[in-house]
């Protein structure tokens, strides 16, 4: 397989010196989450979804929105932010993007990143992120939002940004924000697991998962490295999902359901998994779906796959919740004793479990 720098692509002429893999013509589905594509069938399936997908594909304000940016945010480019220019330019010859989105620099203290448009995709990163993250830190980023680019995200990001922002207008109408709700709901459900396919795809940019870990760190608790340990930061996502009773799951739910990534410590925790596994490996190998083959897969085949990951989830999960469900499915006798024991009642006393704490993330 060939490398960055083989010399093949005289548009991208300025790129890294030390060597990355390519992966020619790769598909989305390569380092697409299983949650991410069971979470766009629910979302496609729900009632008003298309309709209003149609409808604001041909209303929202495209133009504008890129106008938007060019008036006031900084385009990269080689004369402005040639650092970022380079790794984009990189990013999307490494995931085989064929035409490198436009990239703007936005003035927000905040560290944040995302990719939208309709007709095209934008890539926005905040200075508070560049200011943040050192240079292969920021190349995972960019292959992340590359990534959202090549799986099409960013046509649900945008339709999700506005109606958001739609919702807060209509509040006053309890029908009216109820239908919205209902849908911006279901999209950010989808978009948080649609993260963990970017940080996939981000990985696979850098080829660096010790640069992704620092990356994550860094956007839960700053630039403060030489204060937090990887292994700890992991520690803290293994004591968020197994610490507690049925309450904090109930409470893990309402914690996440506005937010539109998943929680930090989860989002390292899944990605170091992946790159353990064989699919990883595999791909850095160069035996990975490509595009060419996207027409011939089979949605039944990718839903049962997707299926097949959750019901795995389910079982080896250390969440109580889930570990309910698993003793209902599996016929466990005294429902109601293990009711009341997981949510800490059983003796009438109070629960002394651990509980985690879940870091936010941009």
């Amino acid at each position: 397989m060939p490398d960055v720098n083989d010399g093949n692509d005289d548009q991208r002429e300025h790129v890294p010196s030390r060597q990355r893999r390519r992966f020619e013509g790769i598909s989305s589905r390569a380092y697409e989450h299983p949650a991410d594509r069971s979470a766009l069938v629910a979302l496609r399936k729900l009632s008003g979804f298309d309709t209003v997908f149609k409808a604001l594909s041909g209303l929202l304000p495209e133009r504008s929105l890129r106008l938007l940016f060019l008036s006031d945010s900084v385009r990269v480019s080689d004369e402005q932010f040639a650092h970022l220019n380079d790794m984009l330019r990189d990013a999307c010859y490494i995931l085989d993007l064929e035409k490198v989105p436009p990239m703007y620099v936005n003035q927000d203290p905040q560290p944040n990143a995302m990719c939208i448009g309709l007709d095209e995709p934008i890539i926005v990163v905040t200075t508070g992120l560049v200011e943040l993250l050192d240079e292969e830190e920021m190349r995972a980023v960019v292959g992340h939002e590359v990534g959202h680019a090549l799986s099409g995200h960013s046509v649900y990001r945008t339709i999700l940004l506005f109606l958001t922002s739609l919702a807060l207008r209509v509040a006053w109408i309890p029908l009216g924000n109820f239908a919205i709700m209902a849908i911006v709901t279901a999209l950010r459900e989808w978009f948080r697991k649609s993260e963990l396919s970017a940080d996939r795809a981000g990985l696979l940019v850098g080829q660096d998962l010790n640069a992704s870990m620092r990356g994550l760190m860094k956007i839960a608790g700053g630039n403060h490295l030489h204060e937090m340990n990887v292994d700890a930061f992991l520690k803290q996502a293994e004591e968020y999902e197994a610490g507690g009773d049925l309450r904090d799951s109930v409470l893990k739910i309402l914690n996440v359901m506005p937010r539109t990534h998943p929680f930090t410590t989860v989002r390292a925790a899944e990605l170091k998994k992946w790159a353990a596994t064989r699919d990883y490996q595999r791909i850095m190998d160069g035996h990975y779906p490509r595009r060419t083959e996207d027409k011939d897969t089979s949605v039944t085949d990718s839903f049962r796959q997707s299926a097949s990951h959750y019901a795995d989830n389910v079982r080896s999960s250390k969440d109580p919740l889930m570990k309910l469900v698993t003793d209902i499915a599996g016929g466990a006798g005294d429902l109601g004793g293990k009711l009341r024991g997981k949510f800490g009642g059983g003796n009438g006393g109070a629960n002394t479990g651990n509980h985690g704490t879940p870091e936010d993330s941009a």
